[in-house]
């Protein structure tokens, strides 16, 4: 059986911005399937449904690809309503609600 855990891949994109090349970044999140999982961080506003996570095989390995600037970034899954932090991801920050929040730094 398949280990609930998340894990974050970055690689460089062919797409520039006036602020530098533009970096694909790809989250995964594997948990159980039939999950509703979305991410949100200070690159969407805290917004989940602006980035849901896809399950697309079916066996509860849900993705999201985001295009960022190069810059600092804090993030949180959000998992059939609940914000839960990154666990493969060593890099983490507290934050103004008394927990932690998961940091993605895109160079």
């Amino acid at each position: 059986m398949e280990q609930e855990g998340w894990s974050v891949t970055m690689e460089k994109s062919g797409v520039t911005n006036p602020g530098g090349a533009m970096r694909k970044v790809e989250l995964v999140c594997n948990l159980a399937p039939g999950k509703k999982v979305a991410v949100a961080g200070s690159f969407n506003d805290w917004e989940p449904e602006l980035n849901p996570m896809v399950d697309a095989g079916g066996n509860g390995s849900y993705r999201c690809t985001l295009s960022l600037a190069p810059g600092y970034y804090e993030y949180k899954f959000v998992v059939d309503g609940e914000w839960v932090l990154d666990e493969s991801n060593p890099n983490f920050t507290s934050n103004d609600f008394g927990t932690l929040n998961s940091v993605l730094n895109v160079k």
